[in-house]
């Protein structure tokens, strides 16, 4: 019998998700080191195409500082990739459990639907909607709230960018039947 049908203040239908570990911390640690070793490299390849030196009328070249970030992400990443080599087969720490995970998806799923909507409706709409689908979901305001919120952080920065800075944010067809 689990804890929540034992409470009479519990309905039944918010049974909280099992909290036991779902992933250890190895494949998370190696697979983020080996793609910061992976962007390494490429920072340094790059780097190196438009030039590393330093002239001397100039000062350094386009990639003298981008060079040297690299090389320290490849040193720090590859260390991250080989200490969790050598100590694979001991028991790591967990990494996530089911609870923490199912956190994490609430906060990824709307942010993926939200970026993909920027390109077909611009950002000010999908921004709008993120905004208030949080706000209502995860903190639970009233549509007032909501509604301001959402309507006005758009709002402020299209003032902002679009008007004050001139710099054009994507736009989408609610933009251009309003003619903005």
């Amino acid at each position: 019998m689990s804890a929540n049908s034992t409470d009479p203040h519990t309905p039944a239908d918010e049974v909280e998700p099992d909290d036991s570990p779902v992933v250890g911390s190895r494949w998370p640690e190696l697979t983020l080191a080996l793609a910061l070793l992976a962007t390494a490299i490429v920072v340094i390849i790059d780097a190196r195409r438009v030039g590393t030196g330093w002239d001397e009328f100039e000062g350094p070249r386009a990639g003298y500082f981008p060079f040297y970030v690299g090389c320290l992400l490849l040193v720090s990443s590859a260390w991250i990739a080989v200490k969790q080599l050598l100590s694979w087969r001991r028991q790591g720490a967990d990494f996530a459990s089911r609870r923490q995970l199912a956190s994490v998806w609430a906060m990824t799923w709307p942010m993926s639907v939200y970026v993909a909507l920027v390109a077909p409706l611009g950002i000010y709409l999908p921004s709008a909607l993120l905004i208030a689908y949080f706000m209502r979901r995860h903190g639970s305001y009233g549509w007032t709230k909501v509604s301001a919120v959402a309507l006005g952080v758009p709002l402020f920065f299209f003032l902002v960018f679009e008007r004050w800075f001139l710099v054009a944010l994507p736009k989408g067809p609610v933009e251009a039947w309003l003619g903005l």
